[in-house]
């Protein structure tokens, strides 16, 4: 059942949290807290002020902050000026920073008081002179401060209505190279809440969330973020991911959900392991996207702490969700679950564009309103992704008789030995089931007469790693042809906040070392 009335703009909810639960955190982090009055009150005097300040309509800003809730404050004050939100990660690279700030002509920034010196070089760099506002310690002594804007600014703010308009730039992951802008609206975002988190996760203003997503990746936005205040509940913000801490956390019992990508459960239930911990405190349920998940992982994790984990699927270009797991029912294991209510998906023939049977790899095409509206200034790019009101994903899938669906890779991603398809999650599955294996990544590496042969990075565990026996392990499980050609040691493996690979990295590693 959709959840229509939790599509609405940002001030509509604020407000009606404020006046059904005033009283009630909203967020909290390592620092400080917000109610939902006290968020209602502050995000309206911050989008007021920087009105004021001279922010027009459809301005971008730029949210450069580490998480917290000094990033949910900017993100809704920023939405309630009637500016495009632009998320940047407090990891990011200099460059990473630069195109961001640039590409999306942001007219101001918010970042930490650390940050002030290298967003001062960027902008000097670059040539571009947004104006910079901080936020969180030594915000005062930085600058203009976000705490400066939330002073009672004795006007309204202007709390656009249009929720169709785009209203975020996120940019993609950037697995195979240079990221793109993904033009989303509010209404696409909120209705992943409306049609996903409301009614299959069953998300209510009842849960307490434990947060470790990074709040500028679309899976972190979207559930929690704009989730989260969509139907009342509470957040715990985590700054960054640390399995010991979350352990701790869970242990106290005040939590009930727990978002997370495949890499996390992986390294909590390890570490839980480790220390003779089997259950979660109270939590009800757990949620991974953001990566494939494994279906042993997912097995060992629901029976080791008999707490659900439910796998989905979803992209940046679809404001997050197409297909999850319901929390009722069995379930084929290794499979990212249904069809999100009121979407259209097919699996088709990459060249015919034909459906193809169940059972067969196509590719997966979706369509549905909580499409993107384009990426930012790539009009070529985005004819290309969305032909005939269907988004293509380049996303390997297959489909069983029930309708569960499987990812099994990117069309990019496939390695061709000598005319037949390898995916690369195919390899990766079964070199992670070795015990001594603690993380993998499989690419193609260039061959004289096969074309492309796998190759294999492995993290080892702490007690160092067997190759020949991880190789056997390898041919016991595989065709001779999928057997990696190659197996290289490496301290990790690269990849983005939401856990997905970032193989064109482990390539340009392996044509350096050629």
């Amino acid at each position: 059942m959709l959840h229509v009335d939790l599509i609405a703009p940002i001030a509509v909810l604020l407000d009606r949290h404020a006046r059904r639960r005033p009283a009630q955190v909203a967020y909290w982090d390592a620092t400080r807290s917000v109610t939902y009055a006290q968020l209602a009150d502050r995000t309206a005097s911050i989008a007021a002020n920087l009105a004021k300040a001279g922010l027009k309509d459809g301005d971008r800003i730029a949210i450069y902050l580490p998480n917290g809730v000094d990033w949910i404050e900017a993100c809704f004050a920023a939405l309630r000026a009637g500016a495009v939100v632009v998320p940047i990660s407090f990891d990011a690279a200099e460059a990473e920073i630069s195109y961001r700030l640039t590409d999306a002509d942001c007219a101001l920034v918010v970042t930490a008081g650390a940050r002030k010196e290298l967003v001062g070089k960027i902008c000097r760099d670059a040539a571009i002179s947004p104006q910079v506002i901080f936020a969180g310690a030594g915000a005062e002594e930085a600058g203009p401060s976000m705490a400066s804007f939330a002073a009672p600014p004795g006007a309204a703010p202007p709390d656009p209505d249009d929720i169709d308009r785009s209203s975020f730039i996120i940019y993609t992951s950037g697995t195979t190279g240079r990221a793109k802008g993904v033009l989303l609206s509010i209404r696409g975002m909120l209705w992943i809440s409306a049609a996903c988190w409301a009614p299959i996760g069953e998300l209510t203003d009842k849960d307490v969330v434990l947060s470790p997503l990074p709040l500028f990746h679309s899976y972190g936005l979207n559930l929690s973020v704009l989730g989260v205040l969509a139907v009342g509940a509470s957040e715990h913000i985590m700054e960054r991911f640390s399995p010991q801490q979350a352990l701790d956390l869970l242990q106290t019992g005040k939590y009930s959900v727990m978002p997370g990508v495949p890499t996390m459960f992986h390294y909590l239930l390890l570490r839980a392991q480790e220390a003779g911990i089997e259950r979660l405190g109270a939590v009800r349920l757990c949620i991974s996207a953001g990566a494939i998940m494994p279906a042993t992982l997912n097995k060992a994790f629901e029976e080791r702490f008999r707490t659900r984990l439910l796998d989905g699927y979803g992209i940046t270009e679809t404001s997050t969700m197409v297909t999850m797991n319901w929390l009722h029912g069995g379930r084929p294991m290794g499979s990212c679950g249904l069809p999100v209510p009121g979407l259209a998906v097919r699996i088709v023939d990459p060249t015919s564009l034909q459906d193809v049977p169940f059972g067969d790899e196509g590719e997966l095409i979706v369509r549905g309103p909580n499409l993107m509206q384009g990426y930012h200034n790539k009009p070529a790019e985005t004819a290309s992704a969305l032909r005939n009101g269907w988004y293509h994903t380049g996303d390997l899938a297959k489909s069983d008789p029930s309708g569960y669906l499987t990812i099994t890779g990117r069309i990019k991603e496939l390695i061709i030995r000598g005319g037949q398809n390898i995916a690369p999650a195919e390899i990766e599955e079964v070199v992670v089931k070795h015990l001594q294996v603690r993380d993998c990544a499989v690419v193609g590496m260039r061959h004289a007469t096969l074309g492309e042969v796998p190759c294999l990075f492995v993290v080892a565990q702490e007690d160092g790693l067997d190759l020949a026996a991880l190789l056997e392990h390898c041919r016991a499980h595989l065709s001779a042809y999928k057997i990696p050609e190659a197996t290289h040691l490496v301290a990790e493996i690269p990849r983005t906040g939401s856990g997905k690979i970032m193989r064109f990295k482990l390539v340009e590693a392996l044509n350096s070392r050629a």
